[in-house]
């Protein structure tokens, strides 16, 4: 017996070392791979050692890149046993890993398309420049190397075609919804960069064309829920497929509906269904129709037929879609049209409730601190309103120019707040800037938070180059950890002009370290509005009903951290030094 252990164990040396020396002549293999136990067969008792293969602990991650011009081609070692699914988004490629820890990264730049690199929890994420749809700006395939190695390869690009490949199709999966922010959980510093708030380097953008507007639109009706075609019904009346127009940044559909019709359009998360009335017709789909829309499908149901628009982000009621009835042309025919864009926010105009000076409630009275109530015997609370860029410096330059656009919300904002007992402090209410030196402009805003000061936010308009317009559309929220409620902050103020505008949210950010913000020694936050260089989302912020919007959830943003104690009298642990701060 003595004898057989030692030969079994000369053995599994032997074949563990010749494993690893064909491992180390793969030109793709960074490191040694995970090693398998071989399993032995017969009688032998000693089992529960050699049942192991190895995907216990098998890792996932440490892609490599290369690239050639404008693509970037990215390789992933796929250990035996690790499965995984690709889901193409707005933002990027996201991978969802089972059979495997995904080893924690964020990685910036891996190629010309593929700015950045993120993975952990299970999920790693390749983030592009341009969005991407089933089948454009990607393509995947696996190879099996001479040693038997599966690797995962995927290549990006502004004109690559494919999507995933025949084999891999099964592994694609639609898009979800995004998940609401979350204001993050650590206040470690942000790496320091000496920079502008995002899209200030960009002063000029060219704007990319906007879709054609639709003929006698009404801005106070965007989205019609449901109506009937006009005329006498027609019995056995075909619906023919849809008609699909493709514009930057947004899809077109077109239902060609007969008198007599009816019809009733439902928002479900991520699709519209189209119920359809006095029509009849056959099964009929189609996939992969553009990068914002995923797919249509026609379902024949009793009385008529079930239309459905799978969509590659999220719709609701009043965003995400606008639809309108137009009459015929050329024939009988009425046409139903249903754009689509993710950049589609809410442009009905706000209650006659809301747009009084009353809409946002005074701020009570709380116990302990010197913040308003309705008596003047009580201090106001003071918040400083920051209208970014003014004078000679313009922001970015798109549909709109972000100076006066920042300044006419902040203008907003602080009407409301007046109104609701806050005492607002403007760094400018004019067209004007505070220095002729950007740093020192940029130094004297966030010193306007003197002592007393309970809260800084700054207001800007994004922009990114034309190359890459149609990636940035939406609101987003920045923070530093200036002061440890600034995440807070940001994270109830991204959260109420969502709920405020139905805008695409791209969450919390904090990766840089920005002047105005790490210079303010109160919680403090700087909201970007929406994207001036987009051709939807451009449209946006020339909507006065938008800008209303907008100013309405700052304003309920900046009150409920009053109520809520997200100021700087309220004493907070200081995660430097582990006392007290005020």
């Amino acid at each position: 017996m003595k004898r057989i252990a030692i030969f079994l164990s000369s053995a599994l040396l032997v074949a563990m070392a010749s494993h690893g020396r064909a491992q180390s002549s793969d030109p793709f293999q960074r490191t040694a791979p995970v090693q398998t136990l071989p399993a032995l067969r017969g009688t032998s008792p000693i089992t529960s050692p050699l049942k192991l293969t190895g995907t216990q602990n098998a890792a996932f991650g440490t892609p490599r890149a290369s690239s050639d011009g404008s693509n970037t081609r990215v390789v992933f070692d796929l250990q035996p046993g690790v499965t995984y699914s690709l889901t193409p988004t707005f933002t990027g490629l996201r991978l969802d890993i089972q059979g495997a820890r995904v080893i924690p990264a964020v990685t910036a730049r891996l190629g010309a398309s593929v700015s950045e690199y993120r993975a952990g929890g299970g999920q790693a994420t390749l983030i592009t420049p341009f969005p991407l749809s089933f089948i454009h700006g990607w393509k995947a395939m696996e190879a099996t190397l001479a040693n038997g190695n599966r690797v995962l390869i995927v290549e990006f690009g502004p004109t690559v075609e494919g999507g995933a490949s025949a084999a891999l199709k099964a592994n694609v999966r639609v898009s979800p919804a995004p998940a609401a922010p979350q204001a993050p959980a650590s206040t470690a510093k942000a790496p320091v960069k000496e920079g502008l708030p995002p899209g200030d380097t960009v002063a000029k953008v060219k704007v990319l064309p906007p879709a054609p507007a639709l003929p006698g639109a009404d801005v106070n009706v965007p989205s019609v829920l449901e109506g009937r075609i006009s005329g006498t019904p027609q019995a056995g009346a075909q619906l023919t497929a849809p008609r699909i127009g493709k514009n930057p940044g947004q899809t077109r559909v077109v239902l060609d509906l007969p008198p007599g019709a009816g019809y009733r359009i439902v928002p479900s998360g991520l699709s519209l269904r189209v119920e359809l009335t006095g029509v009849t017709g056959g099964a009929q789909a189609a996939e992969n129709v553009s990068p914002e829309l995923r797919s249509w499908s026609f379902e024949p149901v009793s009385g008529g037929v079930q239309a459905t628009l799978v969509t590659a982000a999220r719709v609701t009621e009043r965003s995400g879609w606008r639809a309108q009835l137009l009459p015929p042309s050329g024939n009988d025919r009425s046409r139903l049209v249903i754009d689509i864009a993710p950049a589609m926010a809410n442009l009905t105009p706000l209650t006659a409730r809301e747009k009084v000076l009353g809409a946002v409630p005074p701020v009570p009275v709380t116990r302990g601190t010197a913040i308003l109530a309705l008596s003047a015997s009580y201090a106001q609370p003071r918040v400083v309103l920051d209208p970014g860029h003014g004078g000679r410096d313009p922001g970015a330059v798109g549909t709109v120019v972000e100076k006066e656009i920042t300044l006419g919300v902040a203008l907003r904002v602080r009407d409301l707040l007046r109104a609701a007992g806050v005492d607002v402090v403007m760094t400018r209410d004019t067209d004007r800037a505070l220095h002729s030196s950007k740093n020192a402009d940029l130094e004297m805003r966030a010193a306007a938070s003197e002592p007393g000061t309970q809260l800084f936010v700054s207001i800007h308009v994004n922009a990114l180059e034309a190359k890459t317009a149609l990636r940035g559309y939406g609101i987003e929220t920045w923070w530093n950890p200036n002061h440890p409620l600034s995440s807070s902050l940001a994270a109830i103020l991204q959260r109420s002009m969502v709920e405020q505008t139905g805008a695409f949210s791209r969450g919390l950010k904090n990766n840089l370290s920005l002047s105005v913000l790490r210079n303010s020694r109160v919680p403090a936050a700087l909201v970007e509005i929406g994207y001036t260089s987009h051709p939807v989302d451009g449209l946006n912020l020339q909507d006065e009903n938008y800008l209303d919007r907008v100013a309405l959830g700052v304003a309920n943003g900046i009150r409920e951290a009053l109520i809520s104690g997200v100021t700087a009298s309220r004493q907070v642990l200081s995660p430097s030094a582990g006392g007290a701060e005020k």
